[in-house]
Formats: structure tokens, C-alpha cells, sequence
């Protein structure tokens, strides 16, 4: 799992104590107003010139996964006719220290048989899954989800086509608020230890790589208003509980 850390807070205290001290520079009677010299513009100082510079990074993270799905052929390119079940089972079965009796997430194989026709639908992890190109090679993609029993935790995955094989570029377990598409980019929204914050972090494709890479990570204040953008579910014929 990616390690998470803020990048940047957003600071928009201060964004309204700015806009609030420009309002009052301005003068009720219709005159413009002086708000005092203007302080010269000081160009970055740079600190500590002579600190060593950090040879390997200090934190592993994963910016990119790439792993084609054994035991699947997708037919006629067509990613929609690939069942998420039989995604979700691959995986399953190709990480069996992940799933194992002894894994972190070994509950999780006997709740996707419940995903199955005779199941308990209400049982099944697997999330509704959505279909959009993030590509950019005007086909769709399929995005995946499924909660990570026994924790808290959700997969979130990216899948591709590529001949007859289904491949995929992203892969990212976390406790999850919300996902939402956007363009070619996938934004992941994630609880903080702190009220009132959460995380964003933004996956978006990249071409050299082949797989959507982590681009931002973000640690934002949330405040009341809008909900994010819910994007539209497209019809799938396999089973899914949402």
C-alpha cells in the first residue's frame, strides 16, 4: 500500500483574511484608496547550501503498478466482457499472501463467493464496477473496487486491454471516503487522523510507463458544501453489489 503523506495544506484562512483586506482597501464613496507602499518582491533563499543532498528517497512508494491478470482472455478487445468476478478471483489466487489463511485480507475470498448467482448479494465485496477511458486510447477502462475483509480497507483497480490480455495499471488498498473520475485521472479521497482533513491523492495515466502513476498528494481541509461529483455507473452484465 502506498505510504501517505501531505504534500501541502490548503490554506484558505488565509485566502479569506486576503480577500477580506482587499475589500476594506477599496473606499465606500467610490474612490480608490492607497493601502500603503507596496513591499518589494524578494526573490527564494536558498537554505543550508552546503547540507549534503539525499542519495535514495526516504520512504518506499510505489508510484506505479503494472501486472497483466493470468487467466483471463479478453475476446474481441471487448473489456466489458470480461466478468469483474472472474477479475476479482484472478487476483484472489494470484496473491495468496495477500489472501491466504494467513493473509491480511483473507476473509475476502469467502465473501466473492458470495458475488456468484445463488449468493448472498448483500454479502459480496465486490463494488459496482465503472467504465471509462483513462487511457486515452478511446476505449473504455474498467475501474474496480472491493472491500478488503476483515479490515476497514478497499481495493481500488485499474484495468486495461492490451491484444487479448487484461492488464492492470493500478493497484491501491486504503481506507476509502469516496473515489471520482476525472478526464484520464482518478482522485482517491481518504480519512486523516485529524478532523475536519482528509487526503486526496490523484493517479493519472502516463503513457511512458503504462499505468496511471501517483501524481498528487493532497491534505485538505473539508468544510461544509457540495459533495464531490458521483460519475455516471454504466450497465455491466456480470454481478456486483453495490
Amino acid at each position: 500500500m502506498p505510504f501517505r503523506r501531505p504534500v501541502r495544506a490548503v490554506l484558505a484562512a488565509a485566502a479569506v483574511a486576503l480577500l477580506s483586506a482587499t475589500a476594506a482597501a477599496c473606499g465606500d464613496a467610490g474612490q480608490l484608496q492607497s493601502a500603503g507602499p507596496t513591499q518589494a518582491a524578494d526573490s527564494p533563499a536558498k537554505l543550508w547550501p552546503d547540507l549534503r543532498p539525499a542519495s535514495s528517497p526516504a520512504y518506499p512508494y510505489d508510484v506505479a503498478t503494472r501486472e497483466t491478470v493470468k487467466g483471463l482472455t479478453v475476446h474481441g478487445g471487448d473489456i466489458r466482457a470480461v466478468d469483474p468476478v472472474d477479475v476479482v478471483e484472478a487476483e484472489l489466487k494470484a496473491h495468496p499472501d495477500d489472501y491466504g489463511s494467513k493473509g491480511a485480507y483473507h476473509a475476502t475470498v469467502d465473501r466473492v463467493k458470495e458475488c456468484r448467482p445463488g449468493g448472498d448479494r448483500a454479502l459480496c465485496p465486490l463494488l459496482k464496477p465503472y467504465y471509462q477511458d483513462l487511457t486515452g486510447d478511446g476505449r473504455p477502462d474498467l475501474t474496480l473496487g472491493f472491500r478488503l475483509y476483515p479490515t476497514n480497507q478497499t481495493a481500488v483497480r485499474v484495468y486495461t486491454v492490451e491484444g487479448s490480455h487484461l492488464v492492470q495499471v493500478l493497484a491501491d488498498n486504503d481506507a476509502i471516503l469516496g473515489v471520482e473520475l476525472a478526464g484520464r485521472a482518478l482522485i482517491e479521497r481518504n480519512p486523516a487522523d485529524i478532523s475536519g482533513y482528509e487526503y486526496r491523492t490523484t493517479w493519472e495515466w502516463d503513457p511512458g510507463q503504462r499505468a496511471m502513476v501517483f501524481s498528487r498528494d493532497e491534505y485538505l481541509h473539508t468544510g461544509a458544501g457540495r459533495g464531490p461529483r458521483k460519475p455516471t455507473a454504466s450497465p455491466s452484465a456480470s454481478p456486483s453489489a453495490s
